[in-house]
């Protein structure tokens, strides 16, 4: 079974909480295969770190309207100059509807189930990634 997933950037302004949809994104892409936080999170996360540069991951990039009505996950990068990047990682219910804010594909019972820089997402899913074997 495939774990879909949107990759979005948004950027980081005083006020505006990571743990919640942001009104406008500026790029996205769709992930088909391995959305999931221990594979595309990490990735992700690899290829910002400094401590990891070589990392890659692909998707289809898409227009910022683009919806899809079968996500598993919607990550969030958050940038700004002067700024470090954050990541926010969002479960989703596929059943849901569109956003009249951000006119996106969100459901009521989204789950952010991680909010931090890129070290603390390595941290957090390589150490669930290394205890399950």
């Amino acid at each position: 079974m495939s774990t879909r997933a949107q990759v979005r950037f948004a950027t980081r302004k005083d006020g505006v909480s990571f743990s919640e949809h942001p009104e406008k994104i500026h790029a996205q892409f769709y992930v088909h295969n391995d959305g999931y936080p221990e594979g595309l999170g990490l990735q992700i996360a690899c290829s910002i770190s400094e401590d990891s540069p070589n990392t890659s991951f692909y998707g289809e990039i898409e227009h910022v309207q683009d919806i899809h009505t079968d996500l598993n996950y919607i990550y969030y990068i958050w940038q700004a100059y002067d700024k470090d990047t954050w990541i926010s990682i969002f479960e989703i219910n596929t059943y849901g509807s569109i956003c009249p804010t951000c006119e996106q594909w969100v459901t009521t019972e989204d789950k952010c189930i991680f909010v931090g820089t890129p070290s603390k997402l390595i941290e957090k899913y390589k150490l669930n990634t290394n205890n399950d074997g």
